[in-house]
């Protein structure tokens, strides 16, 4: 069964990795529901989907298309074998941990109901400087990507309340095969892989579709 195992929350923190001078990508699993709502654009919105959590970077994380983010608690068992070392819920910064469900073959547009609260897959997350430094793990990011098991971004549709042990239900999957990995790997590691998005062009973003039509363009050429 496909569930929620924790909801988490981040607090400031002194951020040494990147420009900006604090980040919430240390969030940690909380007790008792907690209120989802579309927070807006980023910059001028209100950064997090989750009410309570905080992001440092508003210009590059957080806003409608990346309110909410979920990684899968078997992934982050994954890489406990592989880096030897206990990785809680929340470490990756991740708002939803889950557990049962396949995050990075989610299909892009896919729609998830848990309780009253309804999300649908945007798109993969990309890792940083600030992830890079934070797990502090040498030649991270490059394994981290080459994995390209990024877990999903997620919007949100109906805002309601969200907790732990809630299941999350599958209601929508659009007809098409792009999936969080097809389109990570797609803008990461293999550009070639981009003319693959356009099966799902209804549910890209400006600057993924950008990138696909330069790609086109080149090709033609």
């Amino acid at each position: 069964m496909a569930a929620i195992a924790s909801v988490n929350l981040g607090r400031p923190l002194p951020n040494p990795y990147k420009g900006t001078r604090t980040t919430g990508i240390g969030k940690e699993p909380t007790a008792g529901p907690v209120e989802v709502r579309d927070p807006g654009r980023k910059t001028s919105g209100l950064g997090s989907g989750l009410v309570g959590d905080f992001i440092g970077d508003g210009k590059h994380h957080g806003g409608n298309d990346q309110a909410v983010y979920a990684f899968q608690r078997e992934d982050l068992d994954v890489w406990e074998s592989q880096l030897g070392r206990e990785l809680p819920n929340g470490f990756f910064g991740e708002n939803l941990t889950t557990t049962g469900i396949d995050v990075n073959e989610a299909r892009i547009g896919e729609r998830w109901r848990i309780g009253e609260l309804e999300l649908e897959v945007t798109c993969p997350r990309i890792p940083c400087s600030t992830f890079r430094g934070w797990v502090g793990e040498k030649g991270w990011a490059k394994q981290f990507t080459a994995a390209a098991r990024p877990g999903a971004y997620l919007k949100v549709v109906t805002p309601g309340q969200i907790q732990a042990g809630d299941v999350i239900e599958v209601i929508e999957r659009p007809d098409h095969d792009v999936t969080i990995t097809l389109l990570f790997r797609a803008t990461t590691t293999d550009r070639d892989l981009l003319p693959q998005l356009l099966a799902a062009e209804a549910y890209l973003d400006d600057e993924t579709l950008d990138l696909v039509r330069k790609k086109q363009t080149m090709t033609l050429d």
